[in-house]
């Protein structure tokens, strides 16, 4: 009975420091009482089928981005976590094989609206696979930055030449390596014997000698490459620029600051590059998709210093919006965006329209005079501007 005692009377205790000061002592140490976290509202928000399925879908926009370890990849999951607007946009970055086998998906997959591409995939599809009215199907928002080739390959390999009727791992079916690299190599006239493995197993071959090289074509740096070690026994082998690249690609390089165990400081690997792509589809005015293309688009414009800032992929701060694709029409919309921020039509009074007028006003910015910077930081300053004035009419 006294033990129970005790052991009653301590419980009081505990009971009482902790009603007063909201925790208890045991040993030397304090514990906080249990807490309620709080749920995002987001899962808390119920409804019937019909009504979440219609929440759900009716803004999202699907881009097809590349090999999950691609910088494509990595450019459509940023767009994602950057647009991303709750039930208002949401952006589903997709998994696909690679830059050449999206403008497949763009032009056929159920449900992709946008796709990371390039120049040259466009032409291979235009000329050799002949799509009908293509140019027309398929316009670009904005030029990315260029695609690096690499081509890694073990140490008695020398130059491309070296590779002559020697096994060369192009990456998966579909890979813009499996595409663009199959080109340069039949430009150089160097016939190889080619093999379509994914990227981690040419690796692991190239390391046991099964194969002589692996080609990716791939927006520098990347973690694949970077992480190989100076032991490796591997180095990339340089792709000299000739007119035969002169259509599509430019002038690349490797250097020891991207890749500093497969390139010695102060030695930097000459290569070609090839221009990269968002691609959409052309959706008539009007269309759903259109609308949803639209909105993506505007928050594009209106977000686009969050996707420049770390630590976002550094290829972003290479982006001039304003950069053309030869051979490929910008989308309306698009071109509409640009069309305000150019400084004839954009800051010119007799021009500009009435909301974006109305804005300089309220801002008590001069209508001339500004830099290409300056003007694409007002013209974002402008939708979001645009934006707060329809939310306010809505309430």
């Amino acid at each position: 009975m006294r033990v129970l005692g005790v052991m009653g009377a301590l419980c009081l205790a505990l009971s009482a420091l902790t009603n007063t000061f909201g925790f208890v002592s045991l040993g030397m140490g304090l514990v906080e009482p249990a807490r309620a976290q709080t749920v995002p509202k987001a899962l808390e928000e119920g409804g019937t089928d019909a009504a979440m399925k219609s929440r759900k879908n009716t803004w999202t926009v699907g881009v097809a981005g590349g090999q999950l370890s691609g910088t494509y990849m990595t450019f459509a999951n940023e767009l994602a976590e950057v647009l991303d607007d709750g039930d208002n946009l949401r952006v589903i970055p997709i998994v696909t094989y690679g830059a050449a086998s999206n403008l497949d998906d763009l032009l056929y997959l159920r449900n992709v609206d946008v796709a990371v591409t390039q120049a040259d995939v466009f032409e291979y599809f235009r000329t050799q696979r002949k799509i009908t009215s293509l140019a027309s199907r398929v316009n670009y928002i904005i030029r990315l930055p260029v695609s690096e080739m690499h081509i890694l390959a073990r140490a008695d390999v020398t130059s491309i030449e070296d590779l002559r009727s020697k096994k060369v791992s192009f990456g998966p079916a579909g890979s813009a390596s499996s595409l663009t690299g199959t080109i340069v190599f039949q430009r150089l006239g160097v016939e190889v014997e080619q093999m379509l493995y994914d990227n981690p197993t040419a690796l692991q071959k190239l390391k046991t000698g099964e194969l002589a090289a692996l080609v990716r074509v791939i927006g520098k740096p990347i973690d694949f490459f970077a992480k190989i070690p100076a032991n490796s026994g591997l180095h990339f082998v340089p792709i000299p620029f000739s007119k035969a690249f002169a259509d599509y690609y430019t002038v690349g390089e490797l250097t020891s600051k991207e890749y500093p165990g497969l390139v010695p400081e102060g030695q930097p690997v000459d290569t070609i590059a090839a221009p990269a792509v968002l691609a959409v589809f052309n959706w008539s005015k009007g269309n759903d998709r259109y609308r949803r293309l639209e909105r993506f688009v505007e928050g594009l414009f209106t977000k686009w210093d969050r996707l420049r800032e770390p630590p976002r992929h550094p290829k972003w701060r290479d982006v001039n919006l304003a950069a053309t694709v030869p051979g490929w029409s910008r989308w309306a919309v698009a071109e509409e965006m640009l069309r305000r921020i150019r400084p004839k039509d954009a800051m010119d009074p007799q021009v500009a329209s009435g909301d974006f007028s109305a804005f300089l006003k309220d801002k008590g910015s001069p209508a001339a005079n500004f830099t290409e910077e300056q003007r694409e930081t007002l013209f974002r300053e402008f939708l979001q501007w645009q934006q707060k004035q329809r939310t306010s009419t809505q309430r």
